[in-house]
């Protein structure tokens, strides 16, 4: 553990918490959490992540503009469902991104369980993408991902941010209920 982590970690929780309750602040927060850990899984060889890491910080740009770009409240991006079709469009997206970068890292690169990274990254961005929309499968899709992201973070000794990633579990199952009873989403 290094103190770049540590303050990594520290950003994230609170970028995380602050998407919960809708806060645009989470996207700034966000950002240079995301650049701080583009660093650290770099070191570690985990360069699908670090290439997440990049994404994820043009994704922090659009979220923040999507969730502050109206000049009335009443026009801004409000929580909703996505329907079936979508939903197994995006899951879609997010496997042939899987199949795909980790071909070209196990081809590639000398990195460390490519494919395991590979899928990590490809259903993120999904995830991620939901999130800048509001989507309210973001949550469930993050819970699983945060699941699995703990495991390869212990397994590769990086145990701050495996307990980082436990707690995001517990914000994302916590941003589910509190989005799922947001009054957009009731009068949909």
């Amino acid at each position: 553990m290094s103190g770049l982590e540590l303050f990594a970690a520290a950003l994230g929780v609170i970028a995380v918490w602050l998407t919960v309750k809708q806060n645009p602040w989470c996207w700034p927060i966000g950002l240079v959490m995301v650049v701080l850990y583009s660093w650290i899984f770099y070191g570690m060889k985990l360069y699908s992540n670090m290439l997440l890491q990049v994404v994820y910080a043009v994704l922090q740009l659009y979220g923040w503009w999507q969730w502050i770009r109206p000049d009335r409240v009443e026009d801004a991006r409000q929580v909703t469902r996505l329907a079936m079709v979508p939903m197994l469009k995006g899951l879609a997206t997010g496997l042939a991104a899987s199949l795909v970068l980790g071909a070209a890292m196990t081809h590639y690169t000398d990195g460390e369980q490519p494919w395991l990274d590979a899928a990590l990254t490809g259903f993120s961005l999904v995830a991620q993408l939901w999130m800048a929309q509001k989507r309210l499968q973001c949550w469930a899709l993050w819970v699983v991902l945060d699941v699995i992201f703990v495991g390869l973070f212990l397994h590769q000794g990086l145990y701050l941010t495996a307990a980082l990633y436990a707690l995001f579990t517990l914000i994302a199952v916590r941003g589910w209920l509190e989005w799922r009873r947001d009054p957009a989403l009731a009068a949909a």
